[in-house]
């Protein structure tokens, strides 16, 4: 057993001013239900952990501006069940009641799931070489078991994907992270939060040692649009995507006027094309449309050995979100 320091601090003041230890890591842990799995795998070995449960985080409250800020503490089955994520936010309800199974829910928190660290089982084994566990000791799934693996923002380094349904949800909805440090706050667009892993797949966000998500916060809703969240998976229940589609879609006079989509279990983050939203802005649904936004954001794909078949089925799977959103609309 890996012996570690534990600390329960009770303010967020407190909180952040831990100085991060001359050796080891430190981790802030909330729900647990990825860290401590990874401690056991031997995957990650925090010489500190912060338990951060008793910090007022844990609220969900409407922002000056009409927004949502969405704390940090809150559990993926209460933000799910929010009325006003429920009323306004759709598709990130859909996207978290996807996920994972009640009881992960109930203990899942929204900081937490934003740092959810990949599902590669080369990853989650320590005898195998990882870039991202260990970096420079090589990949192991560029040609290996690489099935449910990236095949859009991967390098030579590291193909493994984002495992989060939230994370695909906040993307399509434009969140912003927000982090404190020793007093010092600052905001993260979602779009910049997850990094490509390039040459340096170890590092997943631009966070700095003793950085502690706070809150999150969705912009005010836009009025007439509908939103849906499409998950295609080997089983109905308890499993990661092989491709999802999370769609905020708004039409009037027969025109699309508002497209945003993100797509999940394809990519090395939750993948956003701006290309695709705006071949679709100002013209009429059609299938042929969404087939040619389809085409456009799997432009650049990269499968592996046994990952091929991601490409035609992500194509399919935002194909028939955006369908199934304007018939809503």
């Amino acid at each position: 057993m890996d012996n570690f320091h534990f600390s329960r601090p009770t303010t967020l003041t407190e909180a952040t001013a831990i100085t991060p230890p001359p050796t080891g890591a430190f981790r802030f842990i909330a729900g647990g239900t990825t860290l401590v799995d990874l401690m056991k795998l031997g995957v990650e070995t925090p010489s500190l952990l912060v338990d951060i449960n008793t910090l007022p985080l844990d609220t969900i409250e409407p922002t000056p501006d009409g927004g949502l800020k969405i704390g940090a503490l809150v559990r993926n089955s209460a933000l799910a069940q929010h009325p006003a994520v429920l009323r306004n936010y759709a598709v990130l309800s859909q996207a978290l009641l996807s996920g994972a199974s009640p009881q992960l829910r109930n203990m899942a928190t929204t900081g937490g799931n934003l740092m959810q660290r990949t599902r590669c089982i080369y990853f989650r084994d320590t005898v195998y070489a990882c870039n991202k566990r260990t970096p420079g000791s090589g990949c192991s799934a560029i040609d290996g078991h690489n099935r449910t693996l990236a095949i859009l923002g991967a390098s030579e380094h590291c193909i493994a994907t984002n495992p989060s349904d939230m994370n695909v949800a906040l993307t399509a909805l434009d969140a912003t992270v927000h982090v404190q440090n020793k007093g010092r706050e600052r905001t993260i667009p979602i779009q910049s939060f997850f990094l490509l892993p390039g040459d340096t797949p170890h590092l997943e966000h631009p966070l700095e040692p003793g950085d502690l998500i706070t809150h999150v916060t969705l912009p005010p809703p836009i009025p007439g649009v509908q939103t849906i969240y499409l998950k295609l998976r080997d089983r109905a229940s308890y499993e990661f995507a092989l491709s999802s589609a999370a769609v905020v879609l708004g039409i009037s006079d027969g025109k699309i006027h508002r497209a945003q989509f993100a797509m999940g279990g394809i990519a090395t983050r939750p993948w956003r094309s701006s290309e695709a939203e705006h071949l679709l802005q100002g013209r009429a649904p059609s299938a042929a449309l969404f087939r040619q936004a389809a085409e456009t954001a799997l432009d650049g794909a990269h499968p592996r050995s046994e990952n091929g078949f991601k490409v035609e089925l992500a194509k399919r799977c935002l194909v028939r979100a955006l369908t199934l959103a304007t018939k809503t609309a």
